[in-house]
């Protein structure tokens, strides 16, 4: 069994705390429930607006853990300086629109390929691993080689909101996309929307080494206890790789 890699989205911990304002309930106070959990990384996404995870709130992820910090942002001049700042792990490069609710799709590699490469080269200079976060579309995949990407996220979204047949064929398209960008020499993640009835199926595909899952899990530990429900993902997740 290879290892499958849980990372934790904090970003909706922040999104309570912001409704009050204040400093609780802290996204920082969640860390090491999440590590003695199973998780094996933290990503967060500082968006344009704020709207959940607020600058101080990265540099202060990063001195509280030795969990691997997954900065998600939007490939802006402004979120590049930051990054270039804190120096995370990595950097997922997500699409990202004021007005939407979460994200809605995968980057557009192909249409935005001359940007993203010039972009993401210099977070790469500074010794930052860089993801896309894409559909499960083959020609994504293939643009992110050319850009030199070191890995791809894959969107989950589509699968996950499906039913019946149509489920069966967006998780068909997953695989297929996994394969391919392991084949090509991507490294390859998946996420978003995912819940406890649809991770096993991903978490089963055996290209893709890291799942990173967030607004389910701690709309769960409401109810659960962030430490159980994610106890519950990481058991999920290895039975599934088995």
């Amino acid at each position: 069994m290879n290892n499958l890699r849980l990372g934790i989205n904090i970003d909706h911990i922040a999104t309570v705390r912001n409704a009050r304002g204040g400093v609780h309930p802290s996204p920082v106070r969640a860390l090491e429930i999440a590590k003695q959990a199973g998780a094996d990384g933290i990503t967060a996404h500082l968006r344009e607006d704020r709207r959940h995870i607020v600058d101080e709130d990265l540099p202060a992820i990063m001195a509280a853990t030795d969990l691997p910090l997954n900065m998600e942002m939007a490939a802006t001049d402004e979120m590049l300086k930051i990054a270039l700042k804190i120096k995370p792990n990595a950097c997922c490069i997500v699409p990202e629109k004021r007005e939407e609710v979460t994200t809605e799709g995968g980057l557009n590699v192909v249409r935005t390929e001359k940007n993203l490469q010039e972009f993401i080269k210099k977070i790469k200079d500074a010794g930052i691993r860089t993801s896309l976060f894409i559909d499960p579309e083959p020609e994504q995949i293939e643009a992110s080689i050319r850009i030199k990407a070191d890995i791809v996220e894959l969107h989950t979204g589509s699968y996950c909101h499906a039913s019946g047949g149509e489920r069966e064929e967006e998780l068909q398209k997953i695989i297929l996309s996994a394969k391919l960008a392991s084949d090509l020499g991507l490294e390859c993640h998946a996420g978003h929307g995912l819940c406890f009835e649809t991770t096993p199926a991903i978490a089963a595909i055996k290209e893709v080494v890291e799942l990173n899952i967030g607004h389910f899990l701690i709309g769960e530990a409401i109810f659960t206890g962030l430490g159980d429900a994610v106890s519950k993902m990481r058991k999920l997740m290895d039975e599934a790789r088995k």
